[in-house]
Order: C-alpha cells, then sequence, then structure tokens
C-alpha cells in the first residue's frame, strides 16, 4: 500500500514538473517585444541584443548594414495636428523623398495630406489600420488589419501600395513577423529614434536635433513623428548637416538588405 501510495505521488509530481517546464519553454517561444536598442556615444549602429536573433529570417530590418553612408529618413503618421504639411514643404526643398507608415485613420480623415505625399513621391507604407499590437491579435484579424489599408490606399490612388510594414510601437514576436513576411511585406524598424511623439512635452529644435545627430550613425533608419513640432523646428538643419558630414539620404526601396 505505502508502495502504491508513493508511486502515485511520485507520478503526480512529475507531471506537475512536465506541465511547470512546457509552460516555461512556451512562454518564452511567445514572448512579446517592443523594440528598442542601446544608445552609444561614437556613432555605430546600436545593439539591440536578443532583438537581433529574433528578427532573424523574418524579413524584418532596422539598419542598413553595407557600410555605406546612407541615412533613411522614415514617418509614423496616425493622424495630423497640422505639422505634417509643413514638414512636407521641408523635405520637398531639400530634394528628400521618406517613407510614410500610415493608419487607416491617417488615409480616412486626411485623404489630402495622403495625396500630397504620394504625388510628391514619398512612400506610402502600412502601420496597420487600427494601430494595433500585432502580437495580440489572431491571423484573420492581422490580415485584415494590413489589407484595409492595402485597399483604402488604392481606393485613393488607383495604385498598389509598396509592401513595407511598421509594427504599431514597435511590438513585435517572431510568430508575428513571420506572418507579416507571408503576406509579402518587409518590416521596417529603426535603430534612431526619441520620444518625439508626445505632443505635450516638446523640447526645442536643439533637443530634437541633438536626439537625431548625436546618435548618427552609417544606415541609420531614423523614426520621426510627423506631429512634433520639434522635429519641424530641427528638419532643415538636420538633413543639411546629415549632407555636411558625408551621408546620402536615401529612401527605404534604394536601401541594400542582406
Amino acid at each position: 500500500m505505502y508502495d502504491l501510495i508513493f508511486e502515485k505521488r511520485l507520478i503526480k509530481s512529475l507531471f506537475v514538473i512536465i506541465v511547470f517546464v512546457f509552460l516555461s519553454f512556451t512562454s518564452i517561444e511567445t514572448m512579446a517585444y517592443g523594440w528598442g536598442f542601446s544608445r552609444n556615444s561614437n556613432n555605430e549602429i546600436p545593439n539591440v541584443g536578443i532583438y537581433e536573433k529574433e528578427i532573424e529570417n523574418t524579413n524584418s530590418y532596422y539598419v542598413d548594414k553595407s557600410g555605406s553612408k546612407n541615412i533613411y529618413l522614415t514617418f509614423d503618421a496616425g493622424y495630423d495636428n497640422g505639422i505634417l504639411p509643413q514638414i512636407l514643404d521641408v523635405l520637398k526643398d531639400k530634394n528628400v523623398k521618406s517613407t510614410f507608415f500610415v493608419t487607416g485613420d491617417f488615409i480616412t480623415r486626411e485623404k489630402e495630406l495622403l495625396l500630397r505625399i504620394d504625388k510628391e513621391g514619398h512612400i506610402v507604407a502600412n502601420h496597420t489600420w487600427n494601430h494595433k499590437n500585432i502580437t495580440k491579435i489572431s491571423t484573420d484579424e492581422l490580415k485584415k488589419e494590413i489589407s484595409r489599408v492595402e485597399e483604402a490606399y488604392y481606393s485613393l490612388t488607383g495604385k498598389n501600395m509598396v509592401k513595407f510594414f511598421r509594427p504599431p510601437e514597435g511590438e513585435f514576436d517572431k510568430a508575428s513577423l513571420m506572418k507579416v513576411k507571408e503576406l509579402g511585406y518587409i518590416t521596417f524598424f529603426w535603430s534612431i529614434a526619441y520620444r518625439d511623439w508626445d505632443t505635450k512635452n516638446q523640447s526645442g529644435n536643439m533637443y530634437g536635433y541633438n536626439k537625431i545627430m548625436n546618435n548618427l550613425h552609417d544606415g541609420a533608419i531614423i523614426l520621426l513623428h510627423t506631429v512634433s513640432k520639434d522635429n519641424l523646428e530641427c528638419l532643415p538643419s538636420v538633413i543639411d548637416d546629415i549632407r555636411k558630414l558625408g551621408y546620402t539620404i536615401k529612401n527605404l526601396d534604394e536601401m541594400p538588405l542582406y
């Protein structure tokens, strides 16, 4: 009797251990991340740590690793507060082409601005319809989030959308990035960014300028938000001084993929 009781307890204990181990490994495999990196003061490509492995083979990029002195200006646009038309004026004056990752709300509310972005030779790219965390929605919902943006863009312009994607708020995991890849998209993160999206906490021209220029490096993909007054004020100097340092400002469709 004692041996039977002991055996049952042992089996139960082993079962609990197996379940715990399984759940532990499952949580590791499905862990979600928010994109980030470690800045440095040497104007070198930042370290992204474990994210490098996580985005491997997902058709995802955060920097141009070709070694060329190229810089890529990109913008996220979820709405407009009067800043974007002026940013477009600067880009036109400086002969710079950029990629704008737009949401459904932007397309719905800002049709004229979207048409202007397209007409002036910039790339309109996909930032999902509702700006949802792509790690927390089903495969079908992700497809809808992306396809609705494509359809709205086509309806306005008569063109197929360039299949460039940026996850809302930089939230990702390998599984969600693989789903985006299966839809034919290239995902672009970034290697330079700062807290520019907080319109209630803008700090002036030099603040934005320093946040960008102090971290400049070969192949940088710069993320800026179109609602930032700091970005508008520093953008002319940023563009001029990037060029003075010998860099060429290119658009993402010119980036060599590795």
